[in-house]
């Protein structure tokens, strides 16, 4: 029987948090019910859900991210935790769950992900989390050229660029055949 997948991105902290070093804001916060619900629900079917989370090292000149970005996820600090509902989700799943720490946006970079998933017979990947244009965007480019169907529920992801919010939408849509629901 082939199953799905909940992919939690980088819903931390410094992604969502008023006082996050690189937050979303307002509308990362506005996500959270729509994720902890997916949560709840997939944990109910027992289906398979994952939780993917930035992690970066202090003025690492290695990274790419470093001259882009300001400091985030940076491991050892707070900045990392889960947020909000969504940490309390996972506090409860957390022995059910699969948790990783990734280095790169997409959550398949460099990470064992898809031999985790396809060990399951999972055929889809519901994607949720921050930040739309980037981390989510890069997850699901490489699960559309891993075969994934991919599935993007427009409530469970945000951006703190809202042009790029909308482009990366349309382009999921449009581009990677994804339903947007």
């Amino acid at each position: 029987m082939l199953k799905k997948a909940l992919i939690v991105i980088d819903y931390t902290y410094d992604f969502v948090a008023t006082d996050g070093k690189l937050t979303c804001g307002a509308p990362g916060q506005a996500i959270e019910g729509t994720i902890t619900s997916l949560i709840e629900q997939f944990m109910k079917e027992q289906d398979v859900v994952v939780f993917a989370n930035d992690l970066h090292f202090e003025q690492d000149p290695y990274h790419p991210e470093t001259v882009l970005f300001p400091p985030h996820n940076i491991i050892g600090t707070p900045g990392r935790d889960l947020y909000g509902m969504v940490k309390d989700a996972y506090e409860q799943y957390k022995d059910q769950v699969i948790s990783f720490d990734k280095t790169r946006y997409s959550a398949f970079a460099g990470t064992n992900l898809d031999i985790l998933l396809r060990a399951r017979n999972i055929s889809e990947v519901v994607l949720v989390g921050v930040c739309t244009d980037i981390c989510v965007l890069h997850t699901a480019v490489d699960a559309y050229n891993l075969g994934y169907t991919i599935t993007v529920p427009k409530d469970g992801v945000a951006s703190f660029n809202v042009a790029g919010h909308n482009w990366a939408l349309q382009h999921f849509q449009t581009t990677l055949g994804a339903k947007i629901l």
